[in-house]
């Protein structure tokens, strides 16, 4: 008969070597090095912290709130990622690219991938509502070549600083949102209106944590890109109104000096439009490997 195995000790000193230990190390190769890192650092900080169970309920019965605050319109898990900071180094650490190339930044929450495909010059404000603003500019290479029929996918909040899929009753469907190609110049132009600046949604689990903390709430007004073109890293991107006054505080650290832009009055009447101007630059995907 054979001996029982002998019951590890599971204490504060070693419970993540313990854990480490019952890992298989030929189901996963890849997976079974990662939970041990994380399990690590989650008892490090558990260590660090030194919560009572009714504290750790708490933090149970929050991340549990973010998950039923999840839907078709609106992804609270990507929203506490992109307030942490995570959104944000995961992108810093994946995508840097040479001198000269347009710098990516964090996608965000309210990113719909179901976007129908516009003319170029349309305007993709569908309700008509707020200041006028012109968008044009080019896809260009890292040596100034135009990228032609470049996909240029893009969106906004309103006026009053809300994405469509927060407000799919006061907004119509698809409001501020478009998909566009580039002509064989490498441009692409459009019509929208002036976006404002928000306040990240705290009417759900997270922003009612960082309010509670005091964490600052605030971005910047922006427009959202993404471009696409074969052969090239995908950008995923804002350009950001130089002239808000929270470029210092955006609340998922999107803001980088080569995307701040003035957004251009060209009139001066009681209805005043806006111009904004901008050059995407792609750099070549490595082997392999797009977007």
């Amino acid at each position: 008969m054979s001996p029982s195995p002998i019951a590890l000790d599971f204490n504060e000193a070693n419970s993540s070597e313990i854990f480490a230990q019952r890992l298989p190390q030929s189901k996963d190769k890849a997976l079974s090095p990662i939970l041990a890192v994380v399990v690590e650092h989650l008892h490090e900080i558990i260590k660090e912290l030194r919560p009572t169970p009714s504290d750790w309920r708490k933090v149970i019965d929050f991340l549990t709130e973010v998950g039923h605050a999840c839907d078709e319109r609106r992804q609270e898990w990507v929203l506490l990622s992109d307030v942490f900071g995570a959104s944000a180094l995961i992108e810093e650490i994946n995508s840097r690219r040479p001198k000269g190339a347009t710098p990516n930044t964090v996608r965000g929450p309210f990113f719909r991938a179901d976007v129908p495909e516009l003319p170029l010059g349309s305007t993709i404000s569908l309700d008509g509502i707020g200041e006028r603003l012109d968008v044009s500019g080019r896809v260009q290479d890292l040596d100034g070549h135009p990228i032609a029929s470049a996909e240029i996918v893009t969106w906004q909040a309103n006026a009053q600083g809300f994405y469509e899929n927060q407000q799919p009753d006061l907004q119509p469907e698809f409001n501020l949102r478009g998909i566009f190609r580039a002509d064989e110049n490498g441009h692409f132009y459009y019509r929208t209106i002036k976006p404002a600046g928000y306040g990240v949604p705290d009417d759900g689990p997270v922003g009612r944590l960082l309010r509670q903390a005091g964490y600052p709430l605030r971005r910047p007004a922006h427009l959202h890109f993404m471009i696409k073109a074969p052969g090239f890293e995908t950008i995923t991107t804002h350009l950001y109104d130089s002239s808000d006054q929270h470029l210092g505080e955006d609340a998922i650290f999107g803001v980088k000096p080569e995307l701040v832009r003035e957004f251009e009055r060209v009139s001066t009447d009681s209805a005043p439009s806006w111009r904004l101007e901008f050059t995407f630059v792609m750099a070549r995907a490595k082997r392999g490997v797009e977007g």
